[in-house]
């Protein structure tokens, strides 16, 4: 699987803040967890998070907002996968989807003792795929360098 969308309400269980807006590490968390099925999926079995970086914040959800998370893989390397995430949400009914962030993300698959494990070499096939690897490996590459 190379990308993966999770919609869903956000709720008062979630980390709310004043005036019913959800907290941004609860918004990270859902990056998190996001990215990491889109990984464990690619990989086929287990991973573990290597980086979240980029993360700006546009605007904040509320109380009752359609969230989506789309999670999707960008390019990958012998055990680790650069992944871009984004958060969407909207007020219901029918208001259009507004961005939240986006960011890039690595994991690594590992075997059962925490190891790094291969996985499946990506390779972008569209043109729009090409150019999100490329943004990802330098946004990445520039994160590290910091």
């Amino acid at each position: 699987m190379h990308s993966i969308t999770l919609r869903f309400m956000a709720s008062h269980n979630d980390g709310v803040h004043a005036a019913g807006k959800i907290s941004g590490g609860t918004v990270l968390r859902w990056v998190d967890e996001a990215g990491l099925a889109c990984a464990t999926g690619w990989a086929q079995g287990a991973c573990v998070t290597a980086l979240v970086s980029g993360a700006q914040f546009a605007r904040p959800i509320l109380v009752g907002d359609l969230v989506e998370v789309q999670a999707r893989l960008a390019y990958t390397r012998t055990t680790s996968m650069g992944i871009a995430v984004e958060v969407y949400r909207c007020a219901l009914p029918g208001e259009p989807l507004q961005q939240v962030l986006r960011c890039a993300t690595v994991y690594v698959a590992v075997d059962g003792a925490d190891r790094p494990r291969p996985v499946d070499t990506w390779n972008p096939q569209t043109p729009g795929d090409m150019a999100l690897a490329e943004q990802v490996r330098a946004h990445i590459h520039a994160a590290r360098a910091a």
